[in-house]
């Protein structure tokens, strides 16, 4: 049953003032001196000493807690190609969600370009204003190539949230169905039926977790990714098996099925096939691969996800994208690499294993959860994610010699992370009340 009706959402969306987020300054700006000081000529100071040391820029402005999502509309959530403008409605959003789980302010960019050279140029001009770049919906293979070019020639965090939002909370999932199922990542076969942006970062994420690139059989909307093809990128190519099979085929003796591609493609019997206990995680939307209840037919005992709300371990990026965010930026990271990216998977699904507390269940209708095949992900409104993910991610960040600003005491972090959140929504909920 649908939450709204399209009048409710656009209605959202219009009222009390169109769009989802708003400026508003952090400073006084009352008297003679605020005014002074907010601009001339007070604002020199500020200046002057960045001018002097430019690390100061964090110091002294917003930067250090500022991110730009930055889109071109070519692959808007499950609409496809439909351009900068009407894709500017996701990338607000995005910056809601940055805010009220992570205070993370962002400036959402949407960009009338296509050419990934250009993209490139526009992206790296702006390393000035920001402390971290979240691509967003931009179609593959140019993401690949945007992202990989931007992370060798900025000094920020580069991260495209459609490839490794995706990866890292499946990968939490993964870690914790291989447990559940008494098995080793390495032992595992992996069928991913989608080799877009998500499901090639997906395979890799899954390669660094230990999964052999060999046990990976990938399918896009022309079968099988096998060595016998001539249409494939370098990309596609990391994952060529060496003999053709179809869906059916691969699917037997699998450990784990992830879908990133269209409802309905995978049958009961597939399910059957699939080795004990098997993992399947379809995240097509709003319609999965296979339904809930077809795969608690097929086998009882999968390990069922999607992307939906309304069933067990929902596929969602907002357990991820904030709090990788929130602790690259504070621990003054230059970039979000792979081992901030596993710190935050297995924080996550470390915390699935952790009594639920009454709040989180009341968030979802008074459902309990538990450790175990229909609750191996925590859920997206968990308050607790920010005091486990954040700092495993800053920590990592400092381990692998990226953090250019060491928090030195991860204890005290920890606990002031859901403090400074709530703070976040109280202004929020003031405002929202001031528009009533």
């Amino acid at each position: 049953m649908a939450l709204y009706t399209k009048e409710e959402a656009l209605a959202y969306h219009q009222f009390p003032r169109p769009g989802k987020v708003e400026v508003l300054p952090t400073k006084p700006c009352d008297t003679q001196k605020d005014l002074s000081m907010a601009y001339s000529p007070g604002v020199a100071e500020a200046c002057m000493a960045i001018h002097a040391d430019e690390s100061l820029v964090g110091t002294y402005t917003g930067r250090a807690n500022l991110v730009a999502v930055i889109s071109n509309g070519t692959a808007v959530l499950g609409l496809g190609n439909i351009g900068p403008k009407a894709g500017k409605p996701v990338m607000e959003g995005k910056g809601v969600l940055f805010k009220m789980f992570a205070d993370v302010d962002v400036f959402d960019i949407e960009l009338a370009e296509t050419d990934p050279d250009k993209i490139i140029e526009v992206v790296k001009t702006l390393e000035p204003t920001f402390g971290g770049i979240n691509l967003e919906d931009i179609k593959a293979p140019e993401c690949f190539h945007i992202e990989d070019t931007l992370k060798k020639e900025m000094n920020i965090p580069v991260f495209h949230d459609d490839q490794h939002g995706t990866a890292v909370i499946t990968g939490a999932g993964f870690l914790n169905a291989c447990e559940i199922a008494n098995r080793k990542p390495e032992n595992c076969k992996v069928v991913v039926s989608g080799a877009g942006a998500a499901g090639i970062a997906c395979a890799n994420f899954y390669v660094a977790l230990g999964v052999d690139p060999a046990n990976i059989y990938m399918f896009d909307s022309r079968g099988l990714i096998w060595q016998g093809r001539k249409d494939l990128n370098k990309y596609k190519a990391a994952y060529a098996q060496k003999k053709e099979c179809s869906l059916a085929e691969a699917m037997k003796g699998a450990d784990m099925f992830l879908g990133l591609s269209v409802k309905g493609l995978v049958t009961r019997d597939m399910v059957k096939s699939m080795a004990k206990n098997p993992v399947i995680f379809a995240c097509a939307n709003p319609d999965p691969e296979i339904t809930f209840e077809d795969a608690k037919a097929a086998v009882p005992d999968c390990i069922m996800g999607t992307g939906r709300t309304d069933y067990p371990n929902q596929i969602n990026n907002v357990s991820g994208f904030p709090y990788l965010f929130r602790g690259a930026l504070d621990a003054g990271a230059t970039e979000i690499n792979e081992a901030m990216k596993i710190a935050a998977a297995k924080s996550l699904a470390e915390l699935a294993k952790q009594p639920v507390p009454e709040s989180v269940s009341q968030a979802y209708g008074g459902k309990n959860f538990t450790f175990g095949p229909d609750y191996i992900i925590p859920k997206p409104l968990d308050p607790r994610i920010i005091e486990w993910e954040t700092p495993a991610v800053a920590k990592a960040a400092m381990e692998s010699g990226v953090s250019t600003r060491p928090i030195e005491d991860l204890a005290a972090y920890r606990l002031g992370l859901t403090a400074r959140v709530q703070a976040a929504r109280a202004r929020a909920a003031a405002l929202y009340a001031s528009y009533k």
